[in-house]
């Protein structure tokens, strides 16, 4: 139960600070995406079932919250954690460089997804400029957060009982 909740407003606050607050967290116009770390995160400590309902749960209310198409980014993120959670077994609770690696391999599928179903969808297909402008700098700035983020989804995790989000 103490996990279910604590998993539970982990997506919550997640959503709002990606939604609600997107420019406290902004540098230049660029923000990072916290909903690719919390996915990658769990999916790396608990597998692929784990990290698909993360990013199931927090996409659903990032579509929820931003008024968008319900179902785009909770799809996204969905994917993400199910292909991220095949590190799973590779973890080690020592090793910084494997999360990072996920998080930024993470997000560039994200962004690079986004973009096809945002813009080349629509017929804009000035990809480098995309890639260049808004999916390089979202990685870079996703990966030196997940550094610090990583650290605290990770005693959350040890905190509360390691192993699967049962629904």
């Amino acid at each position: 139960m103490k996990r279910r909740i604590a998993l539970t407003l982990l997506c919550i606050v997640t959503a709002l600070l990606q939604t609600a607050w997107p420019e406290a967290l902004c540098v230049a116009s660029i923000g990072p995406n916290l909903a690719v770390i919390l996915t990658a995160s769990f999916a790396l400590m608990c597998g692929s079932r784990t990290g698909m309902l993360m990013g199931f749960w927090t996409g659903m209310l990032i579509d929820l919250f931003s008024g968008g198409r319900v179902g785009y980014y909770a799809l996204i993120y969905a994917w993400t954690g199910f292909l991220a959670g095949f590190a799973y077994r590779i973890f080690y609770d020592d090793d910084i460089k494997t999360p990072m690696l996920l998080i930024g391999l993470s997000d560039l599928l994200c962004g690079l997804y986004q973009y096809i179903g945002s813009f080349l969808l629509r017929g804009r297909i000035h990809f480098f400029f995309y890639f260049g402008r808004i999916i390089i700098p979202e990685l870079i700035y996703t990966v030196i957060l997940g550094v610090f983020v990583y650290q605290l989804n990770y005693l959350i995790n040890k905190k509360t009982i390691r192993g699967y989000f049962s629904v």
